[in-house]
């Protein structure tokens, strides 16, 4: 009597690992590594334009002027924030730093937020209007689930894109169009 073996043989345990493989060959291909990086990147540059958007407005409600301007009537604009002209958070030009620093001064942002946003900054672009007490923080996705989302429907001073520009917005089949996803 043959005494019973219990295990796999060499050939049955390599069969097993060629179907493993293909199963997870197949399942790359079908997530796209890619877009799951850019989807990862635009998640994160929009928490990051959302927490600015959302310290501006704290910090208007503790000093009744946004933190561009020297005082509540803005007639001396700290740094060149403006209904037509969007600023990037890094633009050494407009000051935005400033901007950034008076807001953390207040408490609305940690110290080292310029650290922890890191480049994303220099993708999200800010308009705003002390008089309409009004902001908005806007950044281009390059993820197409982000380029599809019906808030991607504004060029980059948050002003509707499709507003007799011919631009249509949302668009992800083009990574070329000027759409942008805005907080307000």
């Amino acid at each position: 009597m043959k005494k019973g073996s219990f295990g796999f043989t060499l050939i049955e345990l390599l069969i097993v690992i060629a179907l493993l493989g293909a199963l997870a060959i197949g399942l790359l291909a079908a997530l796209d590594p890619f877009e799951q990086l850019k989807k990862g990147t635009d998640t994160g540059t929009r928490n990051t334009a959302n927490e600015f958007h959302g310290s501006v407005i704290r910090y208007y409600a503790i000093k009744s002027q946004m933190p561009w301007c020297a005082d509540a009537t803005c007639t001396t604009v700290l740094n060149s924030v403006s209904d037509t002209t969007p600023v990037t958070l890094t633009s050494a030009t407009s000051g935005t730093p400033n901007t950034i620093q008076n807001v953390v001064d207040t408490g609305e942002l940690k110290k080292d937020f310029v650290n922890l946003a890191g480049g994303q900054l220099a993708n999200i672009w800010i308009t705003g209007d002390n008089n309409t007490q009004t902001i908005r923080v806007c950044f281009k996705p390059t993820a197409k689930s982000f380029r599809a989302d019906p808030n991607t429907k504004y060029d980059k001073n948050g002003v509707l894109a499709s507003a007799g520009t011919g631009i249509t917005c949302p668009d992800a089949a083009n990574a070329a169009a000027e759409c942008y996803y805005c907080i307000q």
